[in-house]
This record gives C-alpha cells, structure tokens and sequence, in this order.
C-alpha cells in the first residue's frame, strides 16, 4: 500500500500535463489540446482568483495529500493528521468536479467541440487511488488495544 502510494507522487505530474481534453471551435480546425498545466496557465492570464484555487485544488492538495499519507505509513507523522488528509483529498476531488462540469457545460451549449482525453482518466485515477490509499490507511491506524498498527515494521 506504501509503495502505491508513493506511485502517485510520480504519476501526478504526468497527469499535469496529459491532455485532459481536446477543444475547438469548430470541427474543420482541429482540436487543441488542454493539460492541467495549459489550463492553469490560461487562468493565471485571466482569472487569478479562480487561477489560485484551481491551482490548489488540482497541484497542492493532491501532492500534500500523497506526502503526508506517505509519512503516516511509515510511521513518520502521527495518525491524527489523517482528518486534514482527508479532507485535502475531497479538495482534489474538486477540480475533478471543475472538469467535468466544464465538459459537461461545453457540450450542452454546443458551441465547438470538445472531446475528453486519456489524461483526464489519468488524473481521476491519481485522485481516486489516493482517496481508497487514504481510507485504507486510516482503517489501519485505528487502535487496537491501545497501539497503533501501523509504522515502520507494519506489513503491506
């Protein structure tokens, strides 16, 4: 469970700049291709306060998250971090919902086009895994008889 985990400090920025989807305006154009990174970069140009917490929600939560579940599974940081672990996983979960949504909007206004990706599947995957790392982890802190069963000689 340790070594999943810590797949995921890896494959995060990887799924940063995958594309998360194809956009264009018309058919006969082609489509142009949006990561979290281009998309991050676009919003730093026009919206810096949605730029910020986009830029929390997809890059920092997730990583911080990924870090400190890492730690508390090799004993490293107390267990009684794990309410703020959780709870920056559901802000990562948020800028999946802002995907979606996005996608979702675009289509029904029909305007352009837009296609969802491989990096899209990617990032939700990263965010989903760390979410079950997450519970998996918290179930294994939980005290039995007064220790915890989880650090450093705990088995995976």
């Amino acid at each position: 469970m340790r070594w999943l985990n810590l797949m995921l400090l890896i494959l995060y920025p990887v799924a940063w700049s995958a594309p998360l989807m194809r956009a264009g305006l018309l058919p006969i154009f082609g489509l142009s291709e949006i990561s979290v990174l281009t998309g991050l970069q676009s919003l730093w140009a026009s919206d810096i306060f949605l730029a910020l917490v986009v830029t929390v929600c997809a890059l920092f939560a997730p990583y911080l998250k990924t870090i400190g579940l890492a730690l508390v599974q090799f004993g490293l940081l107390s267990r009684r971090v794990m309410p703020v672990l959780t709870m920056l996983g559901k802000l990562a979960m948020a800028d999946v919902f802002l995907i979606a949504l996005y996608i979702t909007l675009s289509r029904g206004i029909g305007v352009g086009r837009i296609e969802s990706a491989w990096g899209l599947y990617l990032f939700t995957g990263c965010i989903l895994s760390s979410l079950i790392l997450g519970l998996l982890t918290e179930k294994r802190t939980s005290i039995d008889d007064g220790r915890e069963t989880i650090g450093p000689d705990a088995k995976d």
